[in-house]
């Protein structure tokens, strides 16, 4: 277990320096200088020169890279243009925002998402089944703006019963939570139903009916714990997608998470605020995928980690 746990550990930073070194060069050689965003409107090619300079991106991309390399190995990811403030201290001053709505809306996702699988699969082509089916395809199909904005539209304008905007009270993550639970209640619910419907029709099923097992024991038990790593590496992805950031679910609710940090930073060409979004949110990603990977011999024994196979 150490051995695989340290294995893996390497194999993470190793993806987050891949990742963070791949952002470095390729924000660098989109169209767009930050000098411009920071600089007066009547400023002269000689003050543009001037805050590159300031900035530190008067140096070939090999260079700045270099540096870059150098302050991060100390723990510096350097200091955001517009908030004038070293990038690290601003992204963890969101990232807390963001795992409050990644985590209400996977556990609201999970609470709805199962029972509503376990009950589709039990009433498999039925017509409430087509019904349920139906319900979840639709929501698949919305665009989170769109829901979004309707949600806004009848519980905060037409229905005043809710905030519309920010965190300055717990009402206000219901509606964003909300909004980012549709989408992945519809689609955890039709992997519950279709992993529910493969283990209700499997012989082993068959023979503990025979030896005279309940209903509620064989779903609730057999059935669903034999379903739950598919469904657990499903929460655990969107879960991890999540943390980088619902981007359109928190301009949509003015959400002051990593998201909406993420659009103001690409707005104002801010290198070290971009480059230090995207060092913390995939080592959160990194580390959720990490703790699944060892919560699967406790739901299959058969599974033993850094063997590679499931016996």
């Amino acid at each position: 277990m150490l051995r695989y746990v340290l294995k893996r550990l390497g194999q993470s930073v190793l993806v987050v320096m891949l990742t963070v070194s791949t952002v470095f060069v390729l924000i660098r050689m989109a169209p767009g200088d930050p000098a411009t965003a920071f600089a007066a409107p009547n400023a002269t090619t000689e003050d543009l020169a001037e805050i590159r300079t300031q900035l530190g991106l008067d140096g070939s991309i090999g260079s700045q890279y270099l540096t870059f390399l150098g302050q991060l190995f100390t723990g510096d990811l350097g200091t955001s243009y517009s908030f004038r403030a070293p990038a690290f201290d601003v992204v963890l001053e969101r990232v807390p925002y963001t795992i409050t709505l990644a985590s209400a809306a996977i556990l609201s996702t999970a609470l709805i998402a199962l029972p509503l699988g376990i009950w589709m699969a039990s009433r498999a082509d039925t017509a409430r089944e087509t019904g349920a089916n139906i319900a979840t395809v639709a929501a698949q199909s919305m665009p989170e703006f769109w829901s979004g904005i309707m949600l806004l539209t009848v519980f905060s304008v037409l229905l005043p019963v809710l905030p519309s905007s920010g965190f300055t009270t717990w009402g206000g993550l219901v509606l964003p939570a909300v909004t980012v639970a549709l989408l992945q209640i519809a689609l955890i619910s039709r992997l519950v139903r279709r992993e529910m419907v493969s283990n209700l029709t499997a012989p082993y099923l068959t023979v503990a009916r025979a030896h005279g097992f309940g209903e509620r024991r064989l779903v609730w038990g057999y059935a669903l714990g034999n379903s739950m790593i598919p469904v657990l590496t499903a929460l655990g992805t969107r879960f991890a997608a999540m943390l980088n950031g619902v981007v359109v679910v928190e301009v949509v609710f003015a959400w002051p998470g990593v998201g909406s940090l993420v659009v103001r930073a690409l707005e104002t060409r801010d290198y070290p605020l971009i480059q230090a979004t995207v060092l913390v949110t995939a080592a959160l990603a990194i580390l959720v995928q990490l703790l699944i990977d060892l919560v699967y011999p406790l739901l299959d024994p058969r599974v033993r980690l850094g063997k590679g196979t499931a016996r």
